[in-house]
């Protein structure tokens, strides 16, 4: 995943801080959004893995701080919901001019109440998806409630949202009551997917319900079981984003026709380490994306296969298909096969150096097909070794290795 810090000023002159998150191969099929929750910023962890795993997808994600939140220009007590909508159509329009206009919307929390918002008012929008949104942007006021009087009477007060202190001002107060969400729902008339968890505790999943009851058709719920509000488990943050990712690709083109690599010619695959990770790096061939990671007894996340299970893989892969295309052109009643794989470094017994050690994998295949008869298994058994990464990996290779400059 490669990242771009973006210069974006909203419309009252306010320097956003934003960052652009792209797939490791630096081709973007569509451009999305995401607005984070309340008094949050675009680092939280839920907001990064989120962007990461639709980076993955093929999605440019702009994520980025509201006014006065993070290291957004602006003093936090000055703003409001609608503010945070407006943040979000300035955003819009900067990426509609330099990039291209983005098709995607992903909100959480208060900033899915926001997406929604900012959805009806943008035509280039084609999809949203909100996580643990509340149905009318007055849902927060009960982050505050022992406060509103001292609001409405002196006009101010300071609260402790999460822990940290934000002054809230009447007219927020005033802004969240006045602003109607379900109506904007009720009018959007465009593909919604709802994610929230039975078991949010601040805002509950009857905000979903109302949601869903809003929304016409095409529209979409997802239980995030066992799941918080922040998705602090990156398990649940990295789930939620396959299911947007699988999600849009059904209401969203997808389908591009470029070359893999900016500024080279014939490579087959992209490996790109991600910067917030120690080892996790994001491949692609330019029309799948996987990721490989180490385990966490070397300090990975084991978000993925490991080098060498890779390796494993890529051979199981071939194996099996190289005695299925054999059994088809032989007319041989081979239903299945499982290939299993293991790597080591082991002695070398053969070597006259006692300590010499050599790479070794041991395969072992099960064919499965009640009428192959025992000359036929001796055959795909031969078969097998003589698949084409079987071949590649038992004779000499040269791998060559240069430096690539932007």
């Amino acid at each position: 995943m490669k990242r771009e810090q973006l210069d974006i000023k909203n419309s009252e002159g306010h320097q956003l801080n934003a960052t652009l998150e792209l797939p490791a191969d630096k081709k973007v099929k569509k451009y999305a959004i995401f607005a984070h929750c309340f008094t949050c910023n675009s680092n939280f962890n839920a907001v990064r893995h989120i962007s990461r795993e639709l980076s993955s997808h093929g999605f440019g994600v702009v994520r980025f701080d509201f006014t006065g939140l993070g290291d957004s220009e602006g003093d936090f007590a000055d703003t409001n919901f609608s503010a945070n909508v407006r943040d979000l159509i300035d955003v819009n329009n900067f990426m509609e001019e330099h990039y291209d206009a983005p098709a995607l919307i992903i909100g959480h929390s208060l900033g899915g109440a926001a997406a929604l918002m900012a959805a009806y008012e943008l035509d280039n929008i084609e999809a949203v998806a909100t996580i643990g949104a509340p149905s009318e942007a007055n849902h927060v006021k009960h982050l505050f409630e022992e406060e509103i009087e001292t609001i409405r009477e002196k006009g101010e007060a300071e609260v402790k949202i999460g822990g940290r202190p934000f002054k809230i001002k009447k007219q927020f107060l005033d802004d969240i009551m006045s602003n109607e969400v379900q109506k904007r729902i009720d009018r959007l008339k465009k593909p919604l997917l709802i994610l929230h968890s039975p078991l949010d505790k601040i805002v509950s999943i009857d905000n979903a319900a109302e949601i869903y009851k809003a929304a016409f058709h095409p529209k979409s719920f997802v239980s995030l079981d066992k799941a918080d509000h922040m998705l602090s488990d990156k398990k649940d943050s990295n789930y939620a984003a396959r299911v947007i990712a699988t999600w849009a690709e059904k209401y969203i083109d997808l389908s591009t026709d470029f070359e893999l690599i900016k500024n080279t010619k014939g490579e087959q695959v992209a490996a790109h380490l991600i910067a917030e990770n120690v080892y996790t790096t994001q491949l692609t061939n330019g029309r799948h994306h996987i990721l490989a990671d180490e385990p966490p007894s070397v300090d990975g996340e084991d978000l993925g296969f490991s080098p060498y299970e890779l390796l494993n893989a890529s051979l199981g892969a071939c194996t099996a298909m190289t005695v299925k295309m054999y059994a088809q052109r032989k007319g041989w009643p081979l239903e299945e096969a499982y290939v299993f794989l293991s790597y080591e470094k082991k002695h070398c017994e053969d070597a006259k150096e006692g300590d010499k050690m050599i790479n070794h994998i041991r395969r072992k295949i099960e064919f499965i097909g009640d009428d192959l008869s025992d000359d036929q298994l001796d055959k795909l058994l031969e078969i097998a070794n003589k698949c084409p990464v079987h071949k590649t990996l038992t004779e000499s290779v040269k791998i060559s290795t240069e430096m690539v400059k932007d």
